[in-house]
C-alpha cells in the first residue's frame, strides 16, 4: 500500500480521532489542522497545525496528497451550518486544487437524500462544488453514529423509560462505530472502487428500531425496560409554536431549528432512500465493519465508554 501524506480535518471530534488512528494503522502521514485552542494530545502520532480557517489552509496544504474532511457544524443551525459544512469545505476544497492534491474524502451524512434542513442543503452544495472540481473525490453518506443513540443509556440505567417517537418503529439505520467509519474513510484513499463515487455507508447488522434499542437495553441490564410513547402530533406542535414565537425572538427562532432538526431524526430513517419505491431500503443500505451497537450499550453501562454527544444531545 502506496504512503501517503493526508491532511485531515475535523480531526479532534470522536470520528476525526478515528479517522486519525485508521489512516496511521495503514502507514499513512497524517497532518491535522485543528483550532488554536484544541487539544493535539488527542491526535498522537500525526503532525498538528493550529490556526483557523480559512487562513491556515495554505500553509497546511503544502505537500499534501489527499484530503479527508471530518467538519460538521456543531449544532445544524442555519449558519452554523453554511459557515461549516459548505464554506469550510469549500475552502479546503479550493486550497486543495491551487495546491495540486490529488483526492478529496468527504464525510457527508446519509440524510441529504431527503434535504429539509439547512444543514442538508448545505452539505449537498458542498458534495457538489466537490464532484465538479478537478481532482479524484469520494463522498461517504453514512447512517447514524453509535453516539446519536446512545443518550438513553444513562436514563434506562437510572431506571427512568426509554422514549419513543409514535409507535417506536417508525425509524431504522444500521449504526456504525466511529472506528468503522474511520476505518471506511481510510480506505477511500487506497480502494479504486471509492473513487469518484457517492458512498452511502451503515455497520453491520439488520436495521435496528428504537423499541429494538429499548430490547438491547433490556438485555444488558436483566431488567425490564419501560416504554414511554412521545405522541408526533406533541413534536410537531412543537415546531409550530416555535416557529410562531420565532418571528418574536432570535433565541427561539434558533430553537424552532434545533426542534425541526429533532423531528426530522424521530420521523426518517437513516436508511437508503429509494425513489422509486419511496422508501427506505434496509437490504439495500450497504454494510461495513464489525462493531455492534448492542456491544457499545455493554461498554457504556460497564463504565468504559462517555457520551460524547455534545451539541448534539437531545434527550
Amino acid at each position: 500500500m502506496a504512503t501517503l501524506s493526508i491532511l485531515l480535518l475535523g480531526g479532534t471530534g470522536t470520528i476525526g480521532r478515528a479517522t486519525a488512528r485508521a489512516l496511521r494503522a495503514d502507514g499513512h502521514r497524517v497532518t491535522a489542522l485543528i483550532r488554536p485552542s484544541a487539544d493535539a494530545s488527542l491526535l498522537p502520532g500525526c503532525t498538528v497545525v493550529r490556526g483557523d480557517l480559512p487562513e491556515a489552509l495554505p500553509g497546511a496544504m503544502t505537500g499534501i496528497d489527499a484530503v479527508v474532511s471530518c467538519l460538521a457544524s456543531r449544532t445544524g443551525e442555519p449558519e452554523d451550518a453554511w459557515a461549516v459544512d459548505h464554506a469550510a469545505n469549500s475552502a479546503a476544497l479550493k486550497a486543495a486544487v491551487a495546491e495540486g492534491v490529488r483526492h478529496f474524502t468527504l464525510l457527508s451524512a446519509i440524510c441529504v437524500q431527503k434535504p429539509h434542513l439547512d444543514f442538508q442543503r448545505a452539505k449537498l452544495a458542498f458534495e457538489a462544488e466537490l464532484q465538479a472540481a478537478p481532482l479524484g473525490w469520494s463522498i461517504v453518506r453514512a447512517t447514524a453514529f453509535f453516539k446519536s443513540l446512545s443518550g438513553q443509556v444513562p436514563r434506562v440505567a437510572r431506571g427512568k423509560p426509554f422514549l419513543v417517537f409514535g409507535d417506536g418503529r417508525l425509524t431504522a439505520c444500521k449504526p456504525i462505530s466511529d472506528t468503522d467509519l474511520g476505518r471506511f474513510l481510510a480506505l477511500t484513499l487506497t480502494d479504486p472502487t471509492k473513487r469518484n463515487r457517492i458512498l452511502p455507508i451503515g455497520g453491520p447488522g439488520p436495521a435496528i428500531t428504537p423499541l429494538d434499542q429499548a430490547a438491547m437495553l433490556e438485555r444488558l441490564t436483566g431488567q425490564p425496560v419501560r416504554i414511554k410513547r412521545v405522541p408526533l402530533a406533541l413534536m410537531h406542535g412543537i415546531v409550530g409554536l416555535l416557529t410562531a414565537l420565532g418571528t418574536l425572538s432570535p433565541k427561539l427562532k434558533a430553537k424552532a431549528q434545533l426542534a425541526r432538526i429533532g423531528r426530522y431524526y424521530a420521523t426518517e430513517s437513516m436508511l437508503l432512500w429509494n425513489p422509486a419505491t419511496r422508501a427506505y431500503d434496509a437490504d439495500a443500505t450497504p454494510e461495513f465493519g464489525t462493531d455492534r451497537l448492542e456491544d457499545h450499550y455493554a461498554a457504556m453501562l460497564r463504565g468504559e465508554v462517555a457520551d460524547d454527544r455534545g451539541a448534539h444531545a437531545i434527550f
